[in-house]
């Protein structure tokens, strides 16, 4: 009899586990590690060396604590006695009923001294009490003095208001001096005596220190000045305490000048001051703030008032300059172009430049006629070779931003045939003069047709911006238009980020002073060795010196003299090479307190870096390391996105905090945004990119027909080597033109979406412009 017992099917199956691999593998085992370092666990310490390792770390934080003491008190030995140097003090109103002269007779009431009048200048103070000196720096309540002022302050007097808010002045200088660096911060209030109730007063005075913590977050208390034991305590901790100090003004030589005059014996101008910051050499250049770059003569001693006596030689000279000398000469000698001779240079373009290969040969172009023989002026004995590194004659007498800007005025007048208002932005002979003005103008109201106009015109731009962020460097032909003449510059990149860049197709539209310009191989090792070098020799800090100066306009010290009481000047030291001219870049974050119309590319900004100032028209540029050191051109200034601007300017070795401004007619300057500088960089290639779109007319399977991008089999055929992309990943490429009204076949790498677009990117290099020199006078 058969079993009807229930059995499972037999299986050939294995019965093992399988492996699970998960964070066993060694690149799991290292992410889990984090780097650790695993202890030796065969050495165990005994307690005796545990205790002896235990000492020998407290040793040592006690040793860097000793070190770091040592070092602060030969910082504050400048400082010691009634003959050391004086603390400089700069006094910034932020509200309207304040007043630098009511503080200062406020600290001197509460030090027992007379009451005087303090106009705006700098003013010597002995403060007996404490044994200190002290210079109080009244800047007039405008944007750049006042900066100017809190360039060498050791300390900064933020003054404001019990009974009225800070208004927008204040709120600018605040946000301007906190992005340029400030030392230590002080905040005074004024007025706190009329707030009734007297029980409010503490109320308002946490008020003011909350908004104070917005700008410093270390500010912990406000001194009322009204109250003479509060403002005899802001005077003892000025005079106690060390200033923090700012790293790119204490990277260098600095000296506020007490006096700037004429001497009709040397018959050259002087500064008269202590130096501050590093040693001041004689061999380096000096920017006299607001007054141009100058060359050392030499650099006398003023002995102290108690050291002086009649037999004593008041002018001893310390510091002379050597053959060593920086000269004020900005770029090397130009090659000299004698003789003119004719070259036959045949043009060998077969196509359009991809990477760095021109593909197809010239027979398979139909009806496309060879450039015609050009003359060149050309050094005697150049070869062919040379020849093609020699810009031509007709584009020799162009300066940085010619050959762009005429290029620019064609594209911009084939877009925008109905827009009058970009010749005025794009016309270099309109653009204003160098020097501002601080005048103020009466206010005028335009007529109904010039209101609508600027009204167009502000919304116009904001329109183009926003395009230009979602629909970035798109960009169409027109039928009548042959896109060789009109991209006959732009090139096909297979990877924009790896492929090489041809730089020989860009010299015949490089700038004429491209190549004499300063290139720094290496830029952190040579600002190492700069920064060094400035710690070595030199007049020591805390030294009262003359500092006379070569080729100082006898004007500019006479009027220093005549107007000393509404002006505050001084020397910055420039480290080596910091007057040569190169390829620099900054980087450039927009202000979110910026409402004016967009910024674009080549828009003239007032920029300030450090203690110098220029008029630029920056490049604006995606950031970031990419291996061909290629870099996107941006057309806009987005809000929220880091922009590297690039110009021809002078050198700077260091962090240096940099301030962008807009000028506005009226001659007031609006804050756009802010940044620091980043390197120099002569190799670095900005790429404008334009982006020719068509779309799909026939698909059949990976073979589809396209339409609208070209308007000529030329044009189809020239550009034939360049990859297409879709905006949805497709890629492919041209297979043949069909007929002549511009349409193709291509192959793609699938089949293609009937919504999809075509796209071909194109690429020409934009070169920098030139910065000028910008007094703000």
């Amino acid at each position: 009899m058969v079993s009807n017992s229930h059995h499972h099917r037999s299986s050939n199956r294995n019965g093992h586990k399988a492996f699970k691999s998960r964070h066993a593998t060694k690149g799991q085992l290292a992410k889990q590690s984090k780097g650790k370092v695993e202890k030796n666990r065969n050495t165990k310490q005994t307690h005796a060396q545990a205790l002896k390792s235990k000492l020998d770390r407290r040793n040592q934080a006690r040793q860097k604590q000793i070190q770091k003491a040592i070092e602060r008190a030969k910082e504050d030995k400048i400082f010691d006695g009634r003959n050391g140097a004086a603390r400089i003090v700069a006094i910034v109103p932020l509200c309207a009923d304040t007043y630098s002269e009511v503080v200062l007779n406020h600290l001197n009431v509460a030090l027992d001294m007379e009451t005087n009048k303090y106009p705006t200048g700098v003013h010597s103070i002995g403060v007996d009490r404490f044994k200190q000196n002290i210079q109080y720096i009244v800047p007039e309540r405008k944007l750049l003095p006042v900066l100017d002022a809190c360039k060498f302050a050791d300390f900064i007097f933020f003054v404001l208001s019990a009974t009225q808010e800070v208004d927008d002045i204040g709120d600018a200088l605040l946000r301007a001096i906190e992005w340029q660096g400030v030392s230590t911060v002080f905040s005074l209030v004024q007025n706190l005596n009329q707030v009734e109730p007297a029980k409010r007063r503490p109320d308002v005075k946490k008020s003011l220190l909350s908004y104070m913590n917005h700008f410093f977050a270390e500010e912990d208390k406000i001194y009322a000045v009204d109250n003479p034991s509060e403002a005899l305590n802001v005077v003892r901790s000025v005079c106690t305490q060390h200033p923090r100090g700012i790293l790119w003004r204490d990277a260098r030589s600095y000296m506020l000048a007490s006096d700037l005059e004429w001497d009709h014996t040397e018959n050259m101008a002087y500064v008269t001051g202590t130096v501050r910051g590093k040693p001041l050499k004689a061999d380096r250049l000096v920017q006299l703030q607001d007054g141009g770059v100058y060359q050392v003569d030499k650099v006398v001693s003023i002995p102290n008032e108690s050291h002086r006596s009649e037999v004593m030689d008041t002018s001893s000279v310390v510091e002379a300059p050597t053959e060593d000398q920086d000269s004020l000469e900005q770029i090397s000698d130009e090659v000299a172009m004698e003789e003119e001779e004719e070259m036959q240079l045949p043009d060998t373009r077969r196509g359009v430049l991809l990477d760095d290969h021109h593909y197809f040969d010239d027979d398979e172009i139909d009806g496309i006629a060879p450039e015609p023989v050009r003359k060149r002026r050309l050094p005697p004995g150049t070869s062919a070779t040379q020849a093609k590194w020699i810009v031509d004659s007709d584009t020799d007498d162009s300066d940085f931003e010619d050959a762009d800007e005429v290029e620019e005025l064609m594209e911009t007048a084939l877009e925008d045939e109905d827009d009058d208002r970009m010749d005025a932005e794009e016309d270099m002979d309109d653009a204003t003069t160098t020097f501002g003005t601080s005048k103020s103008e009466m206010f005028l109201d335009l007529s109904p047709e010039e209101e609508a106009k600027a009204i167009a015109e502000f919304r116009q731009r904001n329109k183009e911006a926003e395009e230009d962020l979602e629909f970035p460097d798109e960009f169409e032909l027109k039928p009548d238009e042959k896109a060789r003449e009109r991209l006959h510059r732009y090139r096909g990149l297979k990877d924009f980020r790896t492929s090489p860049w041809e730089t020989s197709e860009d010299v015949p539209f490089q700038p004429k002073k491209w190549d004499v310009l300063a290139r720094i191989d290496n830029y952190k090792a040579t600002k190492l060795k700069v920064q060094r070098e400035a710690l070595v020799g030199g007049v020591a800090t805390g030294s009262k010196v003359k500092v006379y100066l070569r080729g100082v306009p006898r004007q500019l010290a006479t009027m220093a003299v005549d107007e000393y009481n509404g002006r505050v000047t001084g020397l910055f030291s420039l480290l080596r090479h910091e007057n040569k001219k190169a390829v620099v870049n900054y980087s450039i974050n927009m202000s979110n307190d910026y409402e004016g119309p967009a910024i674009k590319s080549k828009d003239e900004l007032i920029l300030q870096c450090g203690a110098r100032r220029w008029k630029v028209r920056p490049l604006f540029s995606q950031g970031g390391a990419t291996k061909n050191n290629v870099h996107k051109y941006e057309q806009f200034l987005q809000p929220g996105r880091t922009c590297v601007a690039t110009i021809v300017g002078e050198v700077a070795f260091g962090n240096v905090p940099v301030l962008w401004w807009k000028q506005h007619p009226s001659g007031n300057l609006e804050l756009v945004g802010t940044g620091s500088f980043l390197n120099t960089d002569h190799e670095r290639v900005i790429a404008k990119r334009r982006i020719l779109t068509g779309h799909p007319y026939k698909i059949h399977k990976k073979m589809v027909t396209i339409r609208y991008m070209f308007f000529s089999a030329e044009d189809v055929n020239w550009f034939k080597a360049l990859p297409l992309h879709t905006k949805r990943g497709r890629s492919g490429f041209i297979k043949e033109s069909l007929g002549t009204h511009g349409y193709f076949k291509a192959t793609f790498d699938n089949k293609l979406n009937p919504q999809d677009t075509v796209c071909v990117y194109l690429y020409k290099r934009c070169f920098p412009i030139e910065a000028e020199e910008w007094y703000g006078r």
